[in-house]
């Protein structure tokens, strides 16, 4: 009974937001790359897999701090630690490759092909909100 029970919640849970997301340029609306994001000791990371425009093909990441100071962009975990939190992940950070600024962030799953994606400093007010599809 017990695990008839555990399978069903696992079943009607939320849908999964593991997987593979294009971003899109809140300001162009261009997509501009390739995200894995996956689950990590019960937390939520993402990484580049790929850049998908042409000029920034082989760019690093010279504005990055740290360990990751000059590295390629792609490959750059840039999702850092989310937590679950009802229908979404927070407390948490996100990282800006093209300023090297680390922001808080928090992921909204809005429906199963659509992520909500906010960074921001210090109050949710103070930031901006990125749409990402699921590839």
């Amino acid at each position: 009974m017990v695990s008839l029970l555990l399978s069903l919640a696992l079943f009607f849970q939320t849908p999964d937001i593991e997987g593979r997301w294009v971003t899109i340029d809140d300001e162009t609306g261009i997509e501009k790359s390739e995200i894995l994001l996956y689950v990590e000791d019960g937390k939520l990371y993402g990484k580049i897999e790929r850049l998908l425009l042409p000029e920034d093909q082989g760019k690093t990441c010279v504005n990055c701090k740290g360990a990751d100071y000059n590295k390629p962009i792609e490959g750059l975990v840039i999702v850092k630690g989310l937590k679950p939190d009802d229908n979404s992940w927070t407390k948490g950070r996100i990282m800006d490759p093209a300023n090297g600024k680390n922001y808080d962030c928090t992921i909204t799953l809005e429906d199963n092909n659509t992520l909500n994606v906010r960074g921001y400093l210090g109050f949710s007010l103070l930031g901006r909100t990125q749409v990402w599809k699921r590839k």
